[in-house]
């Protein structure tokens, strides 16, 4: 194990700007750690900021990762799962170069978990990846992605006791929680969003058994009866909420339910800048009609959004967190500081990973994204070009540490 350190920078640590500081940590390649923040005199020249590593609460990290062209629905379909996982990891590492240190998979099954576990066990270089089981009645929005004809299909559940099954299957598998469609969506073939997905006998079985196991559930839901079904059963976060109304925007903020708004998916979908069916276009183009100042309006009541892309290197690249990030500065009316604590000390929270993840502070994962410029001041400056370093379990796996900061 080695110590590392940087003499003279700005530190922003996931909720304030320390000013400029020396940061110490160990070098591990499963743990390493913050051990010591210094106070350095501020001549005002230092021109670099050190940030928390970035949370993306939202990917899909298996997709076609190569510069050869292929279609989004049947790659997944044609590709074996000992190739997928290779993709899977070049979109993590992606993510990575940009200074997310941590990504939450929410349509996770064996490919993923074992990608999480090599990554944790330090087999291979890329960010924490958290997985969550999918959990989806047969017809629903995860199962609409694979044609009616094909036979090998991923697994669904049907009825309260084949749902809690399915959720003790991924218990067992090495799930870190559980994703649960609670209405249709946007890119599944021949969906609707307004569908209900699962009834409230089922759901409620696999909210239970969810956090009888210790999972957390992320719910998708797209349309007011599926928030108002996802919160009446208690989920911990709910996905997209694109139809939030004041009514459920005030149930939220009563149940600390927190919310990932994927803005820049739907947008490009709905616009036009990102290859859908006129089908999907259609779905994406009501879904976002009048998003914005319901959003605003919930987020100045005080719910709880946290940055998540919906990446799935197709739609919304592994290096578009920053682009994502002013959207939301833009949508919510946030200064630079709120929108950065969007994507580290608050997305932590939202992981249940508050305790190790999200701060730079003394017993904190070395998770460390190293920047030009002053992007706690300034909205402007939350861009993936501005990183120059990035430190993932103490050690640097993307760019270079400035000279001035090792003097």
């Amino acid at each position: 194990m080695t110590d590392h350190q940087l003499t003279r920078v700005h530190v922003w640590d996931g909720v304030a700007h320390l000013g400029v500081r020396s940061v110490r940590w160990s070098d591990d390649a499963r743990a390493g750690r913050i051990d010591a923040i210094g106070a350095v005199e501020d001549d005002g020249t230092v021109e670099f900021t050190v940030l928390p590593g970035l949370i993306d609460t939202h990917v899909h990290l298996i997709g076609n990762a190569s510069d050869t062209p292929a279609d989004f629905l049947s790659w997944p379909l044609t590709t074996r799962p000992e190739e997928q996982v290779l993709h899977g990891l070049a979109h993590a590492r992606r993510a990575l170069s940009v200074g997310v240190t941590t990504v939450r998979d929410l349509a996770a099954d064996d490919v993923q978990f074992s990608l999480a576990r090599a990554l944790e066990a330090g087999i291979v270089e890329g960010p924490r990846v958290l997985a969550h089981g999918l959990v989806n009645m047969t017809g629903g929005h995860g199962d609409l992605f694979i044609p009616p004809a094909v036979v090998e299909r991923k697994p669904v559940a049907d009825g309260p006791d084949a749902c809690r099954a399915l959720v003790r299957r991924w218990a067992r598998s090495g799930a870190d929680g559980i994703k649960v469609p609670v209405s249709g969506g946007v890119l599944s073939v021949g969906d609707k969003a307004s569908w209900r997905n699962y009834t409230d006998a089922e759901l409620a079985a696999i909210v239970d058994e969810s956090h009888a196991l210790g999972l957390l559930v992320a719910a998708h839901a797209h349309t007011e009866d599926g928030i108002r079904r996802a919160l009446a059963h208690d989920v911990d976060s709910i996905e997209h909420a694109t139809k939030l109304t004041a009514t459920l925007a005030d149930e939220m903020i009563t149940a600390g339910t927190t919310v990932a708004p994927t803005l820049l998916i739907n947008d490009r979908i709905a616009d036009g800048t990102a290859p859908a069916a006129p089908a999907q276009r259609e779905i994406a183009q009501e879904l976002v009609a009048d998003r914005d100042p319901a959003f605003r309006a919930a987020a100045d009541a005080g719910v709880e959004f946290v940055l998540g892309t919906d990446a799935n290197g197709f739609h919304v690249d592994f290096s578009d967190q920053w682009e994502e990030l002013r959207a939301m500065a833009r949508v919510f009316g946030w200064d630079a500081a709120r929108t950065l604590e969007s994507a580290t000390s608050r997305a932590a929270r939202a992981l249940g990973r508050e305790a190790d993840l999200g701060r730079i502070a003394v017993g904190y994962a070395a998770d460390l994204v190293v920047v030009r410029g002053r992007p706690w001041a300034d909205p402007a400056a939350l861009r993936a070009d501005a990183v120059v370093a990035v430190v993932s379990r103490g050690r640097l796996v993307a760019g270079s540490f400035p000279e001035a900061l090792l003097g």
